[in-house]
């Protein structure tokens, strides 16, 4: 099954490095967040990755081709490995300027008819794909968006008039489910896409909910989004000490 990889956002929360290089190049340990990403889906057997590009494209295209020379193609296929595992990559020229929905829709000439898996290029979780896939083809609807619970940034105090009867330090979110960034979607919901200008946050995921075609799956486990330095710390950290989830 295809994978499509969003990575041609600016990255302005994160200027620190992304003045230099794009977001999902920052490293994480001694590889690009991008290439933890990768291999999510590579330990699920999913190994035929479309990367949309944007912003600091070339710099992606040269890791990948570990070379400053590279075609200047706006679409450009090669095999590469991850691991012991065989892949294909296709880096998929999208536009300096388009919005995430409209780097989706650009990718729909590579997808073609086929039901495809999305993620952006900057969260890592231990999410079960094999499970998020299952739940999508039960529902049978045009997408699934995993929904996860992230942690709070700050201590939980719970009280009892004065007295402090449970404290929790940075605890999962109880309620409130929000976008995890893991989306199957089927080839129909191109059509909800309607140019570069559009946000996949909005107008189609927002038409596919009205329309009763989006499902949540809801993913209980690990979540982190790369927002900022101290969310690149705090991954990092987890990473060198061996306690990263999301590697298996």
């Amino acid at each position: 099954m295809k994978v499509i990889l969003l990575a041609g956002g600016l990255g302005m929360r994160l200027s620190e490095y992304t003045e230099t290089i794009p977001k999902p190049m920052v490293k994480i340990g001694d590889k690009p967040i991008l290439r933890h990403i990768m291999e999510i889906f590579v330990n699920f057997g999913h190994k035929d990755f479309n990367i949309a590009l944007g912003y600091k494209s070339d710099v992606i295209k040269r890791y990948f081709f570990n070379k400053n020379i590279f075609p200047k193609d706006e679409i450009i296929t090669i095999n590469y490995k991850i691991g012991n595992e065989d892949c294909k990559v296709t880096l998929v020229d999208t536009g300096y300027n388009s919005m995430t929905g409209g780097r989706v829709k650009r990718m729909q000439k590579i997808i073609g008819k086929e039901t495809c898996l999305l993620t952006y290029g900057d969260g890592l979780a231990d999410i079960n794909l094999a499970a998020l896939l299952n739940f999508h083809k039960k529902h049978g609807k045009l997408a699934t968006v995993s929904a996860v619970r992230p942690a709070a940034r700050f201590g939980a105090i719970k009280m009892d008039g004065d007295k402090v009867i449970d404290f929790q330090e940075k605890p999962q979110m109880q309620e409130g489910w929000i976008n995890g960034g893991f989306f199957v979607i089927e080839s129909g919901f191109f059509d909800l896409i309607k140019d570069d200008k559009t946000i996949l946050e909005r107008d189609p995921l927002e038409l596919a909910s009205k329309k009763g075609e989006l499902y949540a799956y809801k993913h209980y486990g690990f979540w982190r989004c790369m927002d900022t330095k101290r969310d690149k710390d705090n991954l990092e950290e987890l990473y060198i000490e061996k306690k990263a989830p999301w590697v298996k």
